[in-house]
């Protein structure tokens, strides 16, 4: 990922990466806009046209935007195909789901940021307590499944630290929550996140 620089400050850090990294292209770069801003606000067509110059020269083999609204992904999609966009989102955050039903419509993977909670965002664990009871699952797991079932594009990262660890993200995937169970899962008033199902 890179962080929102100047458009020639960024041939020199995607140039960085490839060194750091001995290769000889990066295969997914995402143009982070705002910092620790809320998405919006800025064009990013200069920024991310200079991304798209490093993809034609085979340094970079797609292209991601981190931290955007819809119009500044529309913005970035007039210079070269966008491949993911990555933005804040889980169960109890969803300001981004016409983002993500945009995403879903074009076929662009979402990769949610903190996709468990975390930053300003937490997720109240007590509410997706009697959902994991009822599946036999764990919060997280819960979590997870409601990501995955708002949408075919959704793809979480969440952290892992084991093997352990993993297989419990990985066995969220089977999870099946009804619609019911998804209202359930959020506070009063927050609109839910849709049910998309998944073959």
């Amino acid at each position: 990922m890179l962080v929102w620089s100047s458009a020639t400050r960024l041939r020199g850090l995607a140039e960085d990466n490839l060194r750091e990294l001995d290769v000889d292209h990066l295969d997914l770069v995402y143009l982070r806009v705002g910092a620790r801003n809320p998405p919006g606000g800025e064009p990013i067509a200069e920024r991310f046209a200079a991304l798209a110059k490093l993809r034609e020269e085979g340094l970079i083999r797609h292209l991601g935007v981190s931290n955007v609204d819809t119009a500044q992904l529309a913005e970035a999609r007039t210079i070269t195909l966008v491949a993911a966009v990555q933005n804040a989102f889980h169960v109890h955050a969803t300001g981004d789901a016409a983002l993500l039903a945009e995403c879903s419509r074009s076929g662009t993977a979402f990769v949610p940021f903190f996709p468990l909670g975390g930053g300003l965002d937490p997720i109240d664990t007590t509410r997706l307590e009697k959902t994991a009871a009822r599946h036999g699952a764990t919060v997280q797991q819960v979590a997870l499944a409601a990501l995955l079932a708002a949408s075919p594009v959704m793809l979480p990262i969440p952290g892992t630290g084991s093997l352990a660890h993993l297989a419990e993200n990985v066995a969220a995937a089977s999870i099946r929550l009804t619609p019911q169970d998804i209202a359930s899962l959020v506070p009063t008033g927050q609109p839910s996140p849709p049910v998309a199902g998944r073959g």
